[in-house]
């Protein structure tokens, strides 16, 4: 059986993945009876208390993904814009500084702005990269060419299943593979997650 910090896959009835939630929010979902099919490997078989009646003790076998009821939610998803934070961000560009190409600890990256926000760039997915300090510094109120930098990657806003992705902690083979399922043919994600694999 899986460490109980293990995280469960939540979709909605069609598959679309929409958050991570710990193994007491699995099994509540289970007592309430609000999954409606579960796949993936089994983490955890939850003993609860011994039925009055019946004399048998209750059980609750949680699997790595649960669809649970609820009306789709693709068309709310589809303009959805994940909230922009450094932990999904550094993910999101694989740890690799998109200056030098270093690969860091998080603790040693930062955000930078492709454009300067005091040169009217967003605090947004789309005008953010993952660099090291030392790139970031050098940089400082530039733009990449004005600084004499190449950007190695087009920085993009995930969507929401890659958002899924980035939030989640100790990903699991299976779980990785129905995220991938939803992500766009296009998404840069395949190409950075096949290269970690690779060297992995």
């Amino acid at each position: 059986m899986a460490d109980l910090a293990q995280q469960v896959l939540r979709t909605d009835p069609s598959g679309m993945p929409l958050e991570w939630v710990d193994y007491r929010e699995a099994v509540r979902l289970y007592h309430l009876g609000q999954v409606a099919y579960s796949c993936g490997t089994l983490l955890y078989r939850i003993r609860g208390g011994i039925n009055a009646r019946s004399g048998r003790r209750s059980l609750i076998e949680v699997s790595s993904i649960i669809a649970t009821h609820g009306h789709p939610r693709e068309r709310a998803w589809r303009d959805h814009v994940p909230p922009l934070n450094n932990r999904a961000l550094f993910k999101r560009d694989a740890y690799l500084c998109l200056y030098c190409g270093g690969r860091f600890p998080a603790a040693e990256l930062s955000r930078d702005h492709v454009t300067p926000i005091s040169r009217g760039g967003a605090d947004s997915w789309n005008n953010v990269v993952t660099a090291c300090r030392r790139c970031n510094t050098h940089k400082a109120g530039r733009t990449p060419e004005e600084a004499g930098m190449t950007l190695l990657a087009v920085p993009f806003t995930p969507t929401h299943a890659e958002y899924v992705y980035l939030q989640g902690r100790r990903v699991l083979a299976d779980q990785m593979a129905f995220l991938l399922a939803h992500f766009p043919r296009s998404s840069p994600l395949h190409a950075r997650l096949a290269r970690r694999i690779a060297s992995a």
